[in-house]
């Protein structure tokens, strides 16, 4: 295949048999980390700016900017140097140095807060960094993805319909929620076109998107210390919290058991199916979406020293003899 721009590169149809991880039923493993940005937010990155220049509010030489924690950043980065666009993004403490350094690489500008919201997270910060920016500057476009419906109109469109599409029967789907953009857009689709299929939100403890009180969060990706614009969550059939001890187990499980090393959010997504294992009835087709890759986790995830002095040592002596971390109340 010839692609004019990296941002064109978007794989849709690659997905991994995991059917130990429910017995008795087949379960699949959607992968969407194998493009240029490394994540599924590629898809959110291309979708809102290309809503945004349709409504003419970007051309050339635009200015863009965003709150992330990572991932995003990263599709952002590559989406605007593609298409000549300045882009800053403001992230915080929690990026991992891969990520900030990859953004950078890109082209980006980088605003990096420090101070914590009120539920104790950064997401309130950011985005109170971006309002000032944007006063400071009214040419600067904020595409938000936390409200933008270009979003998960993005993963109705590609995400969701590749499930239906290469998958068949879907009886139970296990998406993570971050902004809900993916969650939101895969709810849409899977209504109109497979209303039976059970819709399984995954989030991390700690997370307050659900209603669930707030706690420390480490690991980038899934969870908000303030629910989104774009979530009902109303919509979703059920809530799967995991603690982030038991995504980092998942991710070396899959790594060394599999050969798929897989990022923080992919971690917890396969876990919260381990979870539910024996609840699923026998003969279902489970799929869980796969959104990152290990190359930023590195350094966090895959490393016992970052484990241990973030988690305590003895949520490392359970990682690594795979009990399952209790979700805290």
């Amino acid at each position: 295949m010839i692609f004019q721009h990296a941002h064109e590169i978007i794989t849709d149809d690659i997905f991994v048999r995991l059917d130990e991880l429910v017995p008795g039923s087949e379960s699949f493993l959607k992968i969407e980390g194998w493009n240029p940005a490394g994540s599924i937010k590629l898809k959110s990155a291309v979708g809102m700016i290309e809503d945004a220049e349709r409504r003419g509010l970007l051309w050339a030489g635009g200015r863009i900017i965003e709150s992330s924690s990572g991932s995003l950043g990263i599709a952002l980065a590559i989406v605007a140097a593609g298409k000549g666009y300045r882009f800053t993004c403001v992230t915080d403490p929690n990026i991992s140095p891969q990520s900030l350094a990859l953004i950078r690489a890109l082209g980006a500008d980088v605003i990096q807060v420090d101070r914590r919201d009120a539920n104790g997270g950064f997401l309130g910060t950011r985005i109170a960094r971006i309002q000032r920016e944007l006063a400071a500057d009214p040419k600067l476009i904020w595409l938000n993805q936390y409200a933008n419906p270009s979003n998960p109109d993005a993963h109705a469109r590609s995400t969701a319909t590749s499930i239906l599409r290469h998958i068949g029967r879907v009886d139970q789907l296990f998406v993570g929620a971050g902004t809900t953009g993916t969650l939101m857009g895969c709810i849409r689709h899977f209504r109109a076109f497979s209303p039976t299929t059970k819709i399984v939100a995954v989030d991390t403890a700690g997370s307050v998107t659900f209603g669930h009180p707030p706690g420390p969060r480490h690991i980038p990706g899934l969870g908000t210390s303030r629910r989104p614009e774009l979530c009902r969550p109303e919509a979703v059939d059920e809530v799967v919290l995991v603690p982030e001890a038991d995504a980092i187990r998942m991710c070396r499980r899959l790594a060394a058991e599999r050969g798929l090393p897989v990022g923080g959010s992919t971690g917890s997504v396969v876990a919260a199916v381990e979870r539910s294992a024996a609840l699923i009835p026998p003969g279902s087709r489970v799929v869980a979406l796969s959104p990152d890759t290990a190359d930023r986790y590195i350094h966090t995830v895959y490393d016992d020293e970052w484990v241990a002095r973030t988690y305590g040592p003895e949520t490392l002596s359970r990682i690594h003899g795979g009990d399952t971390c209790p979700v805290p109340a």
